[in-house]
């Protein structure tokens, strides 16, 4: 197994990523190629200790800035480090993709240079949100937001084998992101996509309001990625400013302070459930190979743990799992 890495992507590179990758080949014994400007990743490389034989450097001389449009990587820069990246996984011996850097351009790059899966018409982005019932994923998150019923309904079956290789859920439910739970709720697109939903997806349990996600109501929940990226933000956001809000407070009080320190194992613990460096890299699913996007400003321990998930995803056969089940449908 080899797990292709962007040098280059992200707020911090490429220092923290060459650290998350240093530490991912010691943790899991994995193969990593960094691509990117190779002078700048051996200068990081010789700062650390790692078995030599399981990162190789193939250089890229171009980097996609993170406010250049997504077209750049297939327009002007084919030589970037998410060009020449994403390009690898169509050579045997490379398995997936992982990358913090431009969204847009990692969307558009990995469809046309890896193209769609049958019966698969616009990729989405899955994020696995913490929840009552640990976990729920979340799709699409922010790569289609001109999604149509079809798109929600291509997103629902990928979602439900994600979440049956991945997450080990044996029959997954699906929700679709609403303004209410009733079917005529919503845009054009949600009553229309609740059609489809209903019509053609058994595990489909119907609408779900924003203020379910956390709860497990259900394993998978569809939306378009406008919508799924403003609650992803939203969510992020929340979680960060509720956390030092807390912070704030118990330091304020000596009792309260005595109570934190009984219950720094709790809070420990309910701080890592809502940490996104836990979950390393979000999939882009409906392209042609295996590739996940992580948060721009991921640190190394998120590096790490986005070459876990995209390990994982290797060993469950997600691609071709999903191949399958749209092969299905189609």
């Amino acid at each position: 197994m080899k797990i292709v890495v962007d040098a280059m992507g992200g707020d911090f590179a490429p220092h923290n990523v060459v650290a998350g990758v240093v530490e991912a080949v010691k943790e899991y014994k994995v193969c990593v190629t960094l691509v990117g400007v190779s002078d700048s990743i051996e200068a990081e490389l010789k700062k650390y200790q790692f078995p030599k034989n399981l990162i190789e450097v193939v250089h890229a001389p171009e980097v996609v800035a993170m406010d250049e449009p997504a077209t750049v990587v297939i327009r002007q820069k084919r030589q970037s480090s998410i060009g020449i990246g994403i390009g690898l996984l169509k050579k045997e011996g490379y398995d997936a993709f992982v990358s913090a850097g431009n969204t847009g351009a990692c969307v558009a790059g990995s469809t046309i240079l890896l193209g769609m899966i049958p019966g698969v018409d616009r990729p989405g982005i899955g994020c696995i949100f913490p929840s009552l019932k640990k976990f729920t994923f979340v799709m699409d998150v922010g790569a289609n937001t001109a999604a149509k019923p079809e798109h929600i309904l291509q997103y629902a079956r990928m979602a439900k084998v994600y979440a049956q290789a991945v997450l080990g859920r044996e029959n997954p439910t699906i929700g679709l992101l609403n303004i209410g739970e009733e079917e005529c709720k919503g845009t054009g697109l949600e009553q229309e996509s609740h059609k489809l939903l209903e019509e053609k997806e058994p595990c489909f349990v119907g609408n779900l309001e924003a203020n379910e996600v956390f709860t497990g109501k259900t394993d998978c929940i569809v939306c378009d990625g406008y919508v799924g990226n403003i609650m992803l933000k939203i969510s992020e956001g929340l979680m960060e400013s509720a956390g030092k809000l807390l912070k704030r407070e118990i330091t304020k009080n000596p009792i309260a302070m005595l109570g934190a320190v009984l219950l720094k194992s709790s809070l420990s613990a309910a701080k890592k459930s809502v940490d996104y460096s836990e979950y390393g890299g979000a999939p882009l699913l409906g392209v042609d190979g295996l590739v996940l996007i992580s948060h721009g400003r991921s640190n190394p321990k998120a590096i790490k743990n986005a070459i876990r998930a995209a390990k994982e995803q290797v060993e469950h056969n997600v691609l071709k799992k999903i191949k399958e089940e749209m092969v299905k449908n189609v």
